[in-house]
């Protein structure tokens, strides 16, 4: 039997009256979160969530039925899931909500949530929106990162303990080349350093500048760290997934809840934390009381931030490896067009040349 909808509300957000329907509806079955609570722990890290997602587009990751067990999230090759992707603005969207035209590899546009205020967000909420996925990109030039982005994705055979271990020299190589490094949990098994950037890179530029860190890395730490984008080629290593810095790649924003079902959070770090901490740690629960304590760890991430890095180093970097070491560019994703100097992006088991 369908249970009785909750008698829908309507919340003060900032000066804006803000609707949520059904706000005792379960979100999290294996806690027993409901939206309302959702709509509050968004409230209780407004600062945060807005900073993360302040003018830029935004794809909404919509979970309208909750998260249960076997709940799945609908993909590009099998669309009959309980969650999916929302890259367009959805019909009947507020006047507050504005937006931003992004292209997509194919060419094609779409015009995409851009927040402008925390009403957007938490109406967003309403719709069932746990997880953000803001671009690195401001509605103001939607073709020049400000922000690059590394995201450490611990492959079978390792964990977030070995994600924590390779971070720091994550931090220690962007610093060498002028960049600052911001660390924060995926809220799954994975760690994310951001780094501001100056505004004037190509989405090309800022992943190549990506491989770059990848590569140093595998040559700091051999046989703990993979840029291999075939999985069959990885091992038990951290894959740095360079792939997240091109264009309608992204990466859930620091603040965003995660379709776990004990509601953990992406949460910003100090350095001094990673090496102790778990995802688990980090919830629709326990973040806000964090917030309150410790800040917006990712303010200097914001678009408004002033202090903002070169990628002259990393491009250097990238340079001298394929001067000294033969090393071009690596995959991009299937669903790309053929780029100019990509090596052949076949799997290696499969690639006749090669057997």
């Amino acid at each position: 039997m369908t249970p009785t909808a909750s008698p829908a509300t309507e919340l003060e957000v900032r000066g804006r009256t803000v609707r949520v329907s059904n706000p005792q509806k379960v979100v999290f079955a294996e806690r027993g979160f409901t939206k309302l609570d959702v709509v509050e722990y968004l409230l209780a890290v407004g600062d945060g969530i807005l900073g993360a997602l302040l003018h830029r587009p935004t794809t909404l990751e919509r979970w309208p039925k909750g998260v249960f067990p076997g709940a799945m999230l609908s993909t590009r090759a099998d669309n009959r899931g309980d969650a999916f992707f929302q890259k367009r603005v959805p019909p009947g969207a507020p006047d507050y909500v504005q937006t931003a035209r992004i292209a997509f590899p194919s060419g094609r546009t779409a015009d995409e949530v851009s927040p402008t205020e925390l009403a957007v967000v938490i109406w967003a909420a309403n719709l069932g929106t746990l997880t953000f996925h803001p671009w690195p990109v401001t509605a103001d030039d939607v073709e020049a990162p400000d922000q690059l982005r590394i995201d450490l994705d611990p492959q079978p055979g390792t964990d977030f303990s070995d994600a924590a271990r390779v971070a720091p020299h994550v931090r220690e190589i962007l610093a060498e080349h002028g960049l600052t490094g911001y660390p924060k949990t995926s809220g799954g098994r994975g760690i994310h350093v951001f780094a501001p950037i100056a505004p004037r890179w190509t989405f090309t530029q800022c992943r190549r500048a990506a491989i770059a860190v990848g590569r140093e890395l595998e040559r700091r730490l051999p046989g703990q760290v993979t840029t291999k984008w075939w999985k069959e080629e990885r091992g038990p290593s951290i894959f740095v997934d360079y792939n997240q810095m091109a264009r309608d790649r992204t990466i859930a924003s620091a603040y965003s809840i995660r379709p776990h079902p004990r509601a953990t959070v992406s949460t910003p770090l100090r350095w001094d934390e990673v090496a102790d901490v778990r995802p688990d740690d980090f919830d629709l629960r326990t973040v806000p009381a964090r917030f309150a304590e410790v800040g917006d760890l990712f303010a200097p991430l914001a678009a408004d931030a002033p202090e903002r890095g070169s990628l002259d180093g990393l491009l250097a970097l990238a340079d001298q490896d394929e001067r000294d070491h033969g090393l071009g560019d690596l995959p991009y994703p299937p669903e790309y067009p053929k780029m100019p100097g990509e090596p052949k992006r076949v799997q290696p088991s499969k690639d006749r040349d090669r057997t």
